[in-house]
């Protein structure tokens, strides 16, 4: 048995199989990829990145403002 990935969103932690990109663990997770940065063992990466057993992924929300 493959050691899982730990997801962690605010205070909802999740633990997923690893070796799908970070990009399709989010949608798996019924989040919008748009809206979140991904942050793997305390580096942020690209969507793309395949996530590898024992990772730690910290999603913090993206906000984005605007000016009047």
């Amino acid at each position: 048995m493959s050691e899982k990935v730990k997801v962690t969103l605010r205070r909802q932690t999740w633990e997923v199989e690893p070796g799908k990109t970070a990009r399709e663990t989010v949608k798996e997770l019924g989040l919008n990829p748009e809206s979140h940065l991904i942050v793997v063992n305390g580096e942020m990466v690209t969507d793309d990145t395949i996530l590898r057993p024992g990772d730690e992924v910290l999603l913090v929300a993206a906000i984005s403002g605007g000016v009047e």
